[in-house]
């Protein structure tokens, strides 16, 4: 009788991996010694002499990974990036890769962390997936700072009129718990404050967080700091940081969290990791300054957007682009046969049932985001990411549609066999590439209304046939245009499951309309949010969250982190 062989779990793997120090790593990069800023021997920031230094050298070239609609199967976009980075490392390219960093809240919840998986990790694993360099933290601090400055203004005195009902400035905690989404500060009488109504978001919600990760520097990083919007006077006038004035305590909090995290992948290829906000509620990037900073570094630059292809990589190019003045060279499309046939109507405790018929219905998802892409110009290659439950029948089903439709595609195995498993998708980007039929543009003008930028969206993105708009929305578009916030860019905050608005429409729906519930203005971070469905900022902890599997044993080993 044949054993079967026990598939190794991430951590199992990363710990077996033999780290390279990572002076030793920037060394390869061209860093030099007084420009890397030791977090031990295996993480490091890099400092803004580096960037100074590295000003006017010519960028590296820059491959967005992004993917279908994600589902509750799990795509591996950033196992893709980082065996997309490895394998153009095996082919001897100079490349880095860039990501996000990740929020405790999802790791200790259902989603786990953001590094990556199998042989395609980023490393050290527990180290990134837990406090890292600890840049989620001074966020954290820096946010409830600012709450605290406004609660102790309010109690001082309160020259600035600030009407304590009209506060939209909440304070964060960097882990899932519903249990402080609506709360009550100020009680206990006049000696603790003024009471009022508050709530917490998470973290990674946070606009310091988006802020941080659209500054190109520290200066812009103060200026964008004083224009965040904390709460409205009496007479319904906008009340800002810059108002309050402590943008320079923000920024000196921020001090160090601004500087990006350079590590390696298991196959030691560099990687900076740094930011990580929120893809529902914000852009879904990583910083601004790791992925201008690695282009600087790097021939190549391997980057990665939240969710599908409908939030991230829509934000990631009308938004984060535009900002950083980044012209992306190519796209990477992953798909995986599970989440296709879950797009084509299998509940999830049957995807390990072979079904070809509900692959090739899911595929209508894929085709959208191809369309999407190809409307800002771009080249683009599918990366049909393989698993272990996958049939020949499906994965050839899925070729074949590929083909017939003239998609480029290539099977990736990155998880399994990391640099080696993505050869040929490395090598088919490389060619779309070269085929200078690059014509990128975003989808829409700066000066293009709100309402426009919003419709562009929905119809060439989504596939909507219409935006509607609340009477709340409509009140607030009119206020805006006043305070001459209509020129900001657009931050959809919409669910990452579907195309619409709604969840449980899967697949690629049609003939539907988007609504706009209300705004949100990020002044700061240069973008309105506008809110459709129920989009949580501070989510909840599952039934069984995965911190329940989490352990570390008396030798400081970590078990169950995935």
């Amino acid at each position: 009788m044949k054993m079967k062989t026990k598939v190794k779990s991430d951590i199992e793997i990363a710990r077996e991996a033999t780290l390279k120090p990572i002076s030793e790593i920037a060394t390869q990069l061209g860093v030099k010694e007084e420009e890397l800023e030791l977090y031990g021997k295996y993480k490091a920031k890099l400092s803004h002499q580096l960037f100074d230094r590295l000003e006017t050298k010519k960028d590296g070239k820059v491959i967005l990974v992004t993917s279908i609609n994600p589902t509750p199967a799990g795509e591996g976009k950033s196992t893709v990036t980082v065996g997309l980075g490895q394998a153009l490392h095996k082919l001897n390219k100079k490349v880095v890769i860039a990501l996000r960093e990740p929020s405790l809240g999802p790791t200790m919840g259902i989603k786990g962390g953001a590094a990556g998986g199998g042989y395609s990790q980023v490393l050290p694993m527990e180290d990134i997936n837990l406090h890292f360099t600890g840049d989620i933290h001074a966020i954290t601090t820096a946010n409830n700072a600012l709450s605290a400055f406004i609660d102790n203004h309010i109690h001082q005195g309160n020259t600035l009129n600030i009407d304590q009902r009209r506060i939209v400035w909440k304070r964060v905690l960097d882990m899932n718990d519903r249990a402080l989404r609506n709360i009550v500060v100020g009680l206990g009488g006049p000696a603790n404050g003024v009471p009022r109504e508050d709530g917490f978001d998470i973290t990674v919600a946070s606009e310091i967080m988006a802020v941080l990760c659209l500054a190109t520097s520290f200066e812009d990083l103060k200026k964008r700091l004083a224009k965040i919007v904390v709460a409205y006077n009496v007479n319904g006038e906008p009340v800002t940081v810059e108002d309050l004035g402590v943008e320079g305590a923000l920024t000196l909090l921020l001090k160090d969290a601004v500087k990006p995290n350079l590590v390696q992948t298991i196959e030691h290829t560099p990687a900076i990791i740094h930011g990580g906000p929120f893809a529902n509620i914000a852009h879904g990037c990583n910083s601004v300054i790791a992925t201008k900073m690695a282009a600087k570094l790097g021939d190549y630059v391997v980057t990665e957007s939240g969710f599908g292809a409908d939030l991230g990589a829509e934000k990631f190019l009308n938004i984060k682009a535009r900002t950083a003045e980044i012209k992306p060279e190519a796209v990477v499309i992953v798909a995986t046969v599970r989440a296709l046939k879950m797009h084509g109507g299998v509940e999830k405790d049957h995807l390990k049932e072979e079904n070809t018929d509900a692959a090739k219905k899911g595929l209508q998802n894929l085709a959208k985001h191809i369309e999407t892409i190809k409307a800002f110009g771009l080249p683009y290659v599918v990366a049909l990411n393989k698993f272990i439950t996958d049939t020949d029948a499906e994965l050839q089903a899925i070729q074949k549609w590929c083909d017939e439709h003239h998609h480029p595609v290539a099977m990736t195995e990155v998880w399994e066999k990391g640099g080696e498993g993505g050869l040929e998708l490395a090598k088919k980007v490389l060619e779309q590439m070269e085929k200078e039929n690059n014509q990128f543009a975003p989808l829409y003008e700066i000066n293009d209304s709100i309402e426009d930028k919003i419709l562009k969206i929905a119809k060439f993105v989504y596939g909507a046939k219409d935006v509607e708009f609340t009477s709340k929305a409509k009140a607030q578009l009119v206020q805006f245009k006043k305070y001459g916030w209509d020129q900001l860019l657009v931050c959809m905050a919409k669910t990452q499951y579907s195309l619409t608005d709604d969840p449980k429409q899967l697949g690629r729906p049609e003939d539907f309309t988007i609504t706009i519930r209300e705004f949100k203005p990020s002044v700061g971070a240069g973008f309105i949010v506008a809110l459709t469905g129920n989009i949580l900022t501070m989510p909840g902890l599952p039934k069984q969250p995965a911190a329940l599997n989490m352990d570390v044993d008396e030798h400081g080993q970590v078990h169950g982190l995935f």
